[in-house]
């Protein structure tokens, strides 16, 4: 009997990401079209299997059993595999995970993964109240312990316990704006935001302003997932999926321990870290979830880029940037290109794929990368999902 399959993603494409006036089935189809645009060898015929990220079609479109959807509004047939995955914010990496152990495992040979959103609904209340099923709804998100109170709440610790300044935080959310400036499908692709503006905008949950948190956004994006055998009919710049890892150790956040010490973090970066056979330090690029500017600064400490308490100085040192020590969200990020949650994890690969082939802004292009990781969390930052990936070719 053969051993487990390598697998890699072969190419990938987005929509545009912001406010669009378009529901949550042309989003879908918008990503089939740009998928079959972007990887101009892929036949619907070659597809057998279907992955499809999405956090709450439910309650932003009112619309279940999406994977069928997304299949009838792409063109295409899978017979293997069709199904949807919910990580919240991480559905769209979750999508990718799956369609990676299928190809691995020998249930399929070529998967599309699929991650869709559209959050901004007429009553921008009753969106921020599905936001809240995230949480422990009866317990955290019922005393108001929804997102943006919760990350101030850890930023307010780290400044506390290691000193951290709204001029760090601020630091996080100039550079991934000015990343998205070099990114046409990002929400800010044309706002410019400098540190003095960051630091004059409108207090969301202090210290957080309002640059200070990612966006509700609407958007979709596809990648192609291929074993081995099959890789080279796509590219000759595969993007290897050489380690992955996850962890999840509470949900109620009375069972959180430290607010700034992210423990699941630390397990699942190691792991995936340890199974790609490299060290933090061999990465030359990170896609990491800033869903707020402080959780960029702690993951750069969980992951290893820095030490604890330094991830603001880290930041602020220039060494997340372009000619520092590792490039971190060179797309933009959360804060830069928005965050539709089903579809953040799928545009986080597509970076990575782009930017292995040299495809993207020179503005933000790494030199010569041969390592990348894919973080998300989701919820509390009680589940952390991390990818590794090796450039081929």
């Amino acid at each position: 009997m053969s051993g487990p399959r390598e697998v890699a993603v072969v190419g990938g494409g987005l929509t545009p990401f912001g406010v669009r006036g378009v529901t949550w089935a042309e989003l879908a189809q918008e990503a089939g079209e740009v998928l079959f645009r972007t990887v101009p060898n892929l036949r619907a015929a070659d597809v057998d299997s279907l992955f499809v990220g999405a956090a709450e079609p439910e309650r932003f479109a009112f619309q279940s059993h999406v994977a069928p959807l997304v299949a009838e509004q792409m063109g295409l047939a899978p017979h293997r595999i069709v199904q949807r995955t919910e990580l919240a914010c991480a559905s769209g990496q979750s999508a990718i995970r799956s369609a990676y152990a299928a190809i691995r495992a020998g249930l399929s040979d070529i998967a599309v993964a699929v991650g869709v959103e559209k959050m901004n609904i007429p009553d921008m209340a009753e969106a921020n109240s599905a936001m809240a099923c995230v949480l422990d709804r009866p317990w955290d998100a019922a005393h108001g312990l929804t997102a943006p109170p919760f990350f101030a709440m850890v930023a307010q610790r780290h400044m506390l316990e290691h000193g951290t300044t709204d001029e760090q935080l601020a630091a996080v959310s100039q550079k991934n704006h000015r990343f998205a400036n070099a990114n046409p499908v990002a929400q800010f692709y044309e706002k410019k935001f400098d540190r003095e503006k960051l630091l004059r905008l409108p207090l969301v949950a202090p210290p957080l302003r309002l640059g200070d948190c990612s966006s509700m956004t609407d958007g979709a994006g596809a990648v192609v997932l291929a074993a081995e055998d099959r890789v080279s009919e796509f590219t000759d710049t595969p993007a290897w999926i050489r380690g992955s890892g996850q962890y999840s150790d509470f949900h109620n956040l009375a069972n959180m321990g430290s607010l700034t010490q992210w423990s699941g973090l630390v397990r699942a970066s190691r792991e995936a870290l340890r199974s790609a056979r490299i060290g933090p330090g061999d990465l030359d690029f990170a896609e990491l979830h800033d869903c707020f500017t402080i959780s960029e600064i702690i993951e750069y400490e969980a992951i290893g880029f820095c030490g604890p308490g330094e991830g603001g100085s880290f930041v602020a040192d220039g060494r997340s940037d372009l000619g520092g020590d590792v490039v971190v969200n060179p797309r933009g990020g959360l804060l830069g290109c928005g965050h539709p949650l089903g579809a953040t994890g799928i545009a986080q690969a597509v970076e990575v794929v782009d930017q292995f082939a040299h495809r993207v802004d020179p503005a933000r292009q790494v030199p010569d990368p041969e390592w990348a990781m894919v973080h998300n969390l989701s919820g509390s930052a009680n589940v952390h999902s991390v990818m590794v990936y090796e450039r081929g070719g």
